[in-house]
């Protein structure tokens, strides 16, 4: 016993007339025939920049954390937001990053009448090391990155000790 004879509908295969496929059931190319007619309608609208399936594509923005001796430096990209759109927060050695981005488009031409309306949001939470000072921390925004700046205290700095790595 093979298992396609487990299958019901391909027992009777024989008194079912052929599909456009060769040999399938033509129930299955009905089904594969209407997919693509609506496949082929949808893919006629261009989404909104940044968008899918209605809802803006924010998702977590790419981060980048480096330290140095004296500070530490996280970058977001945040494409297409402004510095209102965005909320950095600090508190308890965590950097908290939100934002929320909307997209509202209307056209109007000849013999349609288009509104689309998406939004997204995204929230981040950055652990810190120990020795960042709250006080100093500054925020900039330019083209697209947010770039936060974290600077360490004198005590958390003076800990640093560069180790000699040796051949073995």
């Amino acid at each position: 016993m093979q298992i396609k004879d487990l299958i019901p509908w391909s027992r009777t295969r024989s008194t079912l007339s052929q599909g456009q496929d060769g040999g399938g059931n033509p129930l299955s190319a009905l089904q594969r025939d209407i997919n693509r007619v609506f496949d082929d309608f949808w893919n006629r609208f261009e989404p909104p920049s940044g968008a899918t399936n209605g809802f803006l594509s924010v998702g977590t923005p790419h981060t980048e954390v480096s330290e140095t001796d004296k500070e530490v430096e996280v970058s977001f990209e945040l494409p297409g937001m402004t510095e209102k759109d965005i909320d950095v927060r600090l508190s308890d050695d965590v950097l908290t990053i939100r934002g929320e981005k909307k997209n509202e488009r209307e056209e109007k031409k000849k013999g349609y009448y288009l509104s689309e309306r998406s939004y997204g949001s995204f929230y981040r939470n950055i652990p810190l090391p120990a020795g960042v000072d709250p006080k100093k921390a500054e925020a900039r925004f330019k083209n697209g990155v947010l770039t936060v700046i974290l600077p360490k205290t004198p005590e958390a700095q003076k800990k640093v000790r560069k180790i000699e790595v040796k051949a073995a």
